[in-house]
């Protein structure tokens, strides 16, 4: 008889193999009701993340600065849980700033961190002996 255990969720990218809309709807809550203070992070980490990423596909959409009733329509559009107070939040914390500043402003922020030694070399090219 075998055992198994289970794996950790892996995190998940919106732009891998899942769509948009699933991988939103998988960054829902765990369901456990005893939770300790590092799944509860988790927890809020996943929801801002599926609130951003409902923010950036009404951008997507065509909608320049969307509200957080944009961020309800798409978040119940895949039946995940929504919370008005994270969306406002997000939304009166990017309000007036264009997608492009949001982007630029965090990548100033990220440069603070330092980061790897950049990429090796590229691969040989194979040769092409035929014949």
């Amino acid at each position: 008889q075998a055992t198994h255990t289970r794996q950790p969720r892996r995190a998940e990218s919106p732009l891998s193999s899942r769509s948009a809309s699933s991988w939103i709807k998988s960054q829902g809550s765990t369901g456990h009701t005893h939770i300790n203070r590092a799944a509860q992070r988790s927890t809020v980490a996943a929801m801002s993340k599926k609130y951003a990423a409902a923010y950036l596909m009404a951008v997507l959409a065509g909608t320049e600065s969307p509200s957080a009733g944009d961020i309800q329509k798409i978040l119940e559009s895949v039946e995940s849980e929504y919370d008005s107070a994270v969306a406002e939040k997000l939304v009166s914390e990017l309000s007036g700033k264009t997608i492009n500043e949001i982007i630029k402003d965090g990548k100033e922020k990220l440069k603070g961190f330092g980061g790897g030694g950049g990429g090796g070399g590229g691969a040989p090219a194979a040769g092409g002996g035929g014949g």
